[in-house]
């Protein structure tokens, strides 16, 4: 399976992927497997899915890109986030995801599960993807990462050049490509 950033570097053209969220019921695993087969008649350079609100949907995610991987020749990026997880449990994740073969990650913060307002950093866990994104790199798994970036300002950051700053931080950190948040 290739690597996203394998895919932007030998583009000749517009890069594009569709991405998916993991249903909540039987009738929708059923429904998203039928989209995907009708979507990757468009021969999509890859595909990702989420994680559900607080990172609740893991190891769905994981078997989705699984189910994916085995029955299409597209790569697939599995989202990840840092929300209600130490630095010991991702790292568990983590190796679970690249044991599942999956070899792109979308290291995101992510968004604090439903009813808790604003995003709380958890004991030994991160408070950014950056942060994310340094500790997957030193942890040598060998993963190409994607980050999120936001052409209109991040929600958080109070001008587009703190904006700009994070995210070249992002970068550094070790961030191989990045996809934009939808905008206007």
């Amino acid at each position: 399976m290739k690597k996203v950033s394998e895919i932007y570097g030998s583009a000749k053209g517009p890069v594009y992927s569709f991405e998916f969220f993991p249903p909540k019921t039987p009738e929708g695993d059923s429904k998203l497997m039928e989209t995907v087969k009708e979507l990757s008649l468009l021969n999509p350079d890859f595909v990702t899915v989420t994680y559900g609100a607080g990172g609740s949907t893991r190891d769905k995610t994981v078997q989705i890109l699984s189910q994916i991987s085995k029955d299409y020749s597209f790569p697939t990026v599995s989202h990840f986030t840092c929300v209600g997880a130490n630095k010991n449990q991702i790292l568990e994740t983590l190796k679970g995801i690249r044991s599942s073969g999956i070899l792109n990650l979308m290291a995101l913060r992510g968004d604090p599960p439903k009813g808790e307002g604003e995003f709380k950093k958890v004991e030994n866990g991160f408070g950014n993807a950056t942060e994310l994104v340094s500790f997957i790199r030193s942890e040598k798994l060998d993963f190409c990462i994607g980050g999120g970036c936001y052409p209109e300002k991040h929600p958080n950051a109070k001008t587009l050049e703190e904006d700009v700053e994070n995210l070249k931080l992002k970068v550094d950190a070790g961030t191989d490509f990045l996809v934009s948040q939808l905008f206007l």
